[in-house]
């Protein structure tokens, strides 16, 4: 068995996307560094993600004002990584990493967008040109696509997310880091007290250093895992799961028969719980659904104490947040309604 001093956790490539037989990376670093682990997301890599799948072949972008994106970030292993810094915080807002990306170091930003394919491009030259005229630029373009493409989308993301890094946290807690390593992602693997990450183009092997490992879930880089390290803090994303019903909160189907028991209001409250959500994100996806049903924070948070006192949803804090997800009864009451009616 390893010693606390050299408990080897095999990790993380900058930017590359996992699949197949491919190398493994490796590291080693102290079990001290377990108390360094943490979850977060960040809705800055989310969009530069969902940038580069726009690239694909198989699909059809031909946004301009998205031509130094395009560009800096383009579809494959490599793109500039600026762009995509570790989340500060483990809930970011895209403000704070808009902020951050402008502030970026400009060597560094040179340095990696001068190994980019397009590097040749006017686009490129002009950015290399005048680095902070680019990265201001570039976090400008990002806003506007944001705005654009992934604004209306976020409170389904973020919920998303929150419920799975609520899920992994009693997880790592419950079974601690091998099950939870094990359970991420084929490309993943726990074994023998190393952490093992397949990688298509790139090995690393070393310390993981001394600010720990941030594991980020994702939409947009299902189905594989995507890995950073140095200079940045050490990363590694992997798809969330459940990507689908993302697409999919937009409907909130009731029935008559749980309308009838419950009312139609708590009914669609309830049916929307089919995951632990924050009573300020289901609120946004009950406003966002076709048929609208706007409520004030006061007013969900009363269907949400008589649906809990009821013992129809559970509720759990973490931090500041109040997570709430239908209890088993809860859903045995939504599947009876529906074989009724």
């Amino acid at each position: 068995m390893p010693s606390s001093a050299t408990l080897p956790l095999s990790v993380i490539s900058p930017s590359v996307y996992q699949s197949g037989d491919a190398p493994i990376t490796a590291a080693g670093f102290p079990s001290s560094e377990f108390a360094r682990l943490r979850f977060a997301f960040s809705p800055a890599s989310e969009a530069i993600t969902s940038l580069r799948l726009l690239q694909d072949p198989g699909r059809c972008c031909a946004n301009s004002t998205c031509a130094c994106f395009f560009a800096l970030v383009p579809l494959g292993a490599y793109f500039a990584e600026f762009l995509t810094p570790p989340p500060a915080s483990p809930v970011p807002d895209l403000d704070a990493e808009l902020d951050r990306i402008a502030r970026a170091d400009l060597d560094e930003a040179v340095a990696e967008a001068s190994p980019v394919p397009a590097a040749e491009s006017d686009v490129v030259q002009r950015f290399l040109a005048d680095p902070a005229a680019g990265v201001a630029r570039a976090a400008d373009e990002l806003r506007l696509y944001w705005d654009t493409a992934l604004a209306r989308f976020w409170p389904q993301i973020r919920g998303l997310f929150e419920a799975e890094i609520v899920r992994r946290s009693r997880q790592l807690a419950r079974d601690g880091a091998g099950a939870l390593f094990n359970d991420l992602h084929p490309n993943i693997s726990w074994d023998d007290g190393r952490l093992k990450v397949r990688t298509r183009a790139w090995k690393r092997r070393g310390p993981l250093g001394v600010d720990g490992l941030i594991l980020i879930p994702s939409v947009f880089h299902w189905p594989d895992t995507a890995v950073m390290a140095e200079p940045y803090q050490p990363i590694l994303v992997y798809p969330a799961p459940g990507v689908a019903t993302v697409w999919a909160h937009d409907i909130i189907p009731t029935t008559g028969a749980l309308d009838a028991l419950i009312g139609r209001t708590r009914a669609r409250v309830l049916v929307a719980l089919s995951e632990s959500v924050t009573t300020t994100a289901l609120g946004r996806r009950l406003s966002m659904a076709p048929r609208r049903l706007s409520m004030a924070p006061g007013a969900v948070s009363q269907h949400l104490k008589v649906l809990h006192d009821n013992g129809l949803i559970t509720r759990h804090r973490s931090g500041r947040e109040v997570f709430s997800a239908r209890s088993a009864l809860g859903d045995t009451l939504c599947a009876n309604g529906s074989a009724l009616s």
